[in-house]
């Protein structure tokens, strides 16, 4: 294989998948709680041996890549709705879907359904300290929390207990990887763990929610934008240099057949 082939192949395929990431960012750069992903070489050794000829097997690992999300925190956007919760500082809500599966969001838009379980948009429980948070009829029908069957009010501290009426019926569950690199996306705002991974629950001291607030996307679209614009022009350099060599070689062999 020709050498200046290679490279700038090598080179576009890294870049095709920058542009596919940074598009991404961008389609997200509403969506609650989504963080940002990046792409880095991590290859690059391997690489600069295949091109000195040395056996490896970067061919095998293309394209040289690998990626990380950005957990910095996002823009918190005041809503004044009640169950829209954001987590200041680090943390994130745990939620579980009807087969028991756990997920990692710090996206904070919750409803409550006909059976007073808190949900998130997707239909996905939140988790509390002790299972899936459900204000049921039990607490309803309390004197203690409310005198006519109906509850009044629904208050989140900024520790994540829920208050009903000002009576407290459960507290929401913050939890922290020991590794955020062990994360995995699931989708836009969503993660969940891997098998070997592990997770604590914050204590309560450590945990500040905001209720009436959502935490925005940490993506800046500017950056975005102009990052896309130089990618875009690399991936054309490595273009060309592709399409030159090829036409280069193209002329080499008419020549010789005349020779």
């Amino acid at each position: 294989m020709i050498k200046e082939i290679y490279t700038a192949a090598l080179g576009m395929q890294s870049q095709i998948t920058r542009l596919e990431t940074t598009a991404n960012n961008i389609a997200n750069a509403q969506t609650t709680g989504y963080k940002r992903m990046s792409i880095f070489e991590r290859d690059l050794i391997l690489a600069q041996d295949n091109l000195n000829n040395i056996e490896g097997d970067v061919e095998q690992d293309d394209p040289a890549t690998g990626s990380y999300f950005d957990f910095s925190q996002g823009v918190m956007q005041i809503t004044d709705n009640p169950l829209d919760l954001a987590i200041e500082g680090k943390g994130f809500f745990t939620l579980m879907d009807v087969d028991g599966k756990e997920y990692l969001t710090r996206g904070g838009s919750f409803r409550i359904s006909e059976d007073g379980t808190i949900l998130s948009m997707d239909g996905k429980k939140l988790k509390g300290s002790e299972g899936p948070i459900s204000i049921n009829r039990e607490f309803f029908s309390r004197h203690s929390i409310t005198a006519d069957n109906t509850a009044r009010s629904i208050r989140i501290g900024i520790a994540g207990e829920v208050f009903v009426n000002d009576s407290e019926v459960a507290r929401i569950s913050v939890v922290e990887p020991k590794d955020l690199n062990t994360l995995q996306r699931a989708s836009a705002s969503l993660f969940t763990l891997s098998e070997e991974a592990e997770k604590e629950e914050l204590e309560m001291n450590k945990v500040t929610i905001r209720q009436g607030w959502l935490e925005g996307s940490n993506v800046n679209i500017v950056k975005e934008m102009v990052q896309m614009i130089e990618l875009q022009r690399m991936y054309d350099a490595g273009s060309k240099v592709i399409q030159t060599n090829d036409n280069t070689i193209e002329k080499s062999i008419m020549t010789g057949r005349f020779v």
